[in-house]
Formats: structure tokens, C-alpha cells, sequence
């Protein structure tokens, strides 16, 4: 008998057109209880810097909060992006998350700044000496969250012997040596960055090293889902997907943009083709077509675990994607 796959969600806590960060927040903890009562295994939260549309950018306080407003879904980072802070802070960070909500944090760590040159260069003057010197950070934050630091010149309190679940996000096979050199779970940033994803996993595969924390590699691809109750609706819906991207591209920093009937007249045939290749691991429709759509991925992929995020503008139409996104996910682990 196959595993079931668990579903999760990545949130980007995006302003939507003409809203601000309060009612983005309200939304967050609205979709995060949802979630929680429908039993998604995690909700992650990103860290951007310098978008006016993303509301993330306290990413650990943002953590904090949902928490504090859920029950039992693992409430993280997707991720914490390591060369912007030093590894004791963000130790002592999750080390009393982690004592306020025990057995619920997760810490996805990335190498990027999560933000423009000058904004990375603003958070940290070192930003890019440090991101050379990630691997070595993920070691020094190991060992703050390790009970054998005791006896150590510098220890994180109350990190100390917390063993909070570290996972390395990336785009690249880079970040897939560096998580099987460590032995660490691995998730991959399908939902803006596909095209190395297949590759990445293989590589990782292949060359995990079990480690203390994992005896054999762990996956989990996040991915772009809308569902609604057709798929004419669904793919309405995900304009506002491709305009985000589109507005990625020609740098336009917008809030989320509502639906349109049509992106023909919105984006020229060569940026239709840079948004297409960023967002090839979109996956739209209603039930029946997600069920299809998702089996074949996850057996294609292999991958252990499934994180979705779904830009959408209105927001019950949100929570009605995430309802039936988790009934495709049962429905994929009965058949």
C-alpha cells in the first residue's frame, strides 16, 4: 500500500488591489483556521522585503500570530531566508516558538535575500559574503538547537535541545546537495521556479546522507492550485495568478489584481512566454480535474509531501479552493 501524501499551504499574505496589511492579516488567520480545521499538515509563512503587496515581511512574527490562532496544523517558514540574519537570533526566534507551541514550528531555510539588490544590501551589508556561507550557517544553527551546546562559549535560549525541524527550500540542484549532504528534508519551489524541480529531486535522492534527523529523503514540492467548482471559473480565477507574475516581470509592484475574462490584450506573446515558463506548475480546475491533474504530478515527481499556494483575489472564493483542494487530496489517497 502506497503512502497517502499530505497536503500544506504556503502563504504569501499578498495585499490584494485597493485592501492593506490589517485586512490581509485578518484573511491570513481566517485561510491558516481553516486549514487547520480541515487538516492540512502545515502552513508556512515567506519573508519578503520591500513589496508593497506582501505582507510577510516579520515573517517570524507573522509565525507567532497564527500560531497562537490555530490548534494543531505546523505553522512555519517557507521560508526564513538564512544570509539576512544571524544563525543565533533566528535560533533563539524558533527556540521560543517552538516553547510556545511545542511540536507545531517548522524552519524552512532559504539562500536568497527575498527581496531586490539594494534592499539585501540594506537588511545586511554582508548579505552576499553570508549567503556564500550558508551551509556553515545551517551548521551553526543546528548546533544552537542541539542539546550538546551546552557546554559551547555562545548558546540560543531557549533554542537549546528544542530540535526544531530544519528543511532547506531551494530552486536549484545546488540547494538539493546541500540538503542531501546534510541529510535534511528538501522542498522545492515549483510554484515559481519549476524548470530544475524534477532534476533537483533526482539529485537529491541519490545522494541523501542519512543524518540524526532523517533516515531516508524527504520531498515536498509547493505548487500553484486553484480549484473551484468548474474549470471555467478556475481558470478566471488564476488571471490574477498570471498578472502577479506578469507584474513580477515588468517590475510593476501592484497589489493582487482581480480576474480578467482574458490576458490577450494584458501581456505581449514574449512575456506570455516568461510568465508561462515560471508558472508551469500551476494546476487549475475543479475536483475531478485536480484529482487528475495532482495524481499524475505526484507520481511523476515522487515527491513525499504537496504544498499548495493559490493567489486569488476574492477571498471566499480562496477558501473554497482550499476546501476542495484537500477533498482532491483525499480523494488521490484512497484510489
Amino acid at each position: 500500500m502506497k503512502d497517502s501524501i499530505s497536503i500544506s499551504i504556503l502563504e504569501l499574505a499578498i495585499i490584494t488591489q485597493d485592501s492593506n496589511a490589517s485586512e490581509t492579516f485578518q484573511k491570513t488567520k481566517e485561510i491558516a483556521q481553516l486549514a487547520d480545521n480541515l487538516g492540512y499538515k502545515r502552513f508556512w509563512l515567506a519573508e519578503h522585503h520591500n513589496m508593497a503587496h506582501v505582507a510577510s515581511s516579520a515573517t517570524v512574527v507573522l509565525i507567532g500570530y497564527i500560531a497562537s490562532q490555530t490548534q494543531s496544523i505546523r505553522v512555519g517558514s517557507g521560508g526564513i531566508m538564512l544570509p539576512n540574519h544571524s544563525p543565533l537570533v533566528v535560533a533563539e526566534q524558533f527556540g521560543t516558538l517552538e516553547t510556545l507551541y511545542p511540536n507545531r514550528i517548522d524552519l524552512g531555510l532559504g539562500r536568497a535575500p527575498g527581496t531586490d539588490q539594494p534592499t539585501a544590501e540594506a537588511i545586511r551589508k554582508d548579505f552576499f559574503e553570508q549567503a556564500q556561507r550558508f551551509p556553515q550557517n545551517v551548521t551553526k544553527l543546528q548546533d544552537y538547537f542541539s542539546a550538546e551546546n551546552a557546554t559551547a562559549k555562545v548558546r540560543a535560549f531557549p533554542a537549546e535541545g528544542t530540535n526544531v525541524p530544519i528543511w532547506i527550500l531551494g530552486s536549484s540542484t545546488e540547494s538539493a546537495a546541500l540538503a542531501a549532504a546534510y541529510g535534511l528534508p528538501y522542498a522545492f519551489a515549483g510554484h515559481f521556479a519549476p524548470r530544475q524541480m524534477i532534476q533537483a529531486f533526482e539529485f537529491y535522492r541519490e545522494n541523501f546522507q542519512p543524518s540524526d534527523v532523517l533516515d531516508k529523503p524527504k520531498t515536498m514540492a509547493c505548487v500553484n492550485i486553484i480549484a473551484a467548482d468548474t474549470n471555467e471559473e478556475a481558470e478566471r480565477l488564476s488571471t490574477s495568478l498570471y498578472q502577479m507574475f506578469l507584474n513580477l516581470i515588468r517590475g510593476d509592484r501592484k497589489g493582487l489584481q482581480p480576474p480578467v475574462d482574458s490576458l490577450d490584450d494584458i501581456m505581449s506573446e514574449e512575456e506570455r512566454f516568461h510568465v508561462n515558463q515560471m508558472t508551469a506548475c500551476t494546476f487549475t480546475g475543479n475536483k475531478e480535474q485536480l484529482i487528475t491533474d495532482l495524481k499524475k504530478f505526484i507520481n511523476y515527481s515522487k515527491v513525499d509531501e504537496l504544498m499548495a499556494t493559490g493567489p486569488i483575489f476574492d477571498h471566499q472564493a480562496k477558501l473554497k479552493s482550499i476546501h476542495i483542494t484537500k477533498e482532491v487530496i483525499d480523494s488521490i489517497n484512497t484510489i
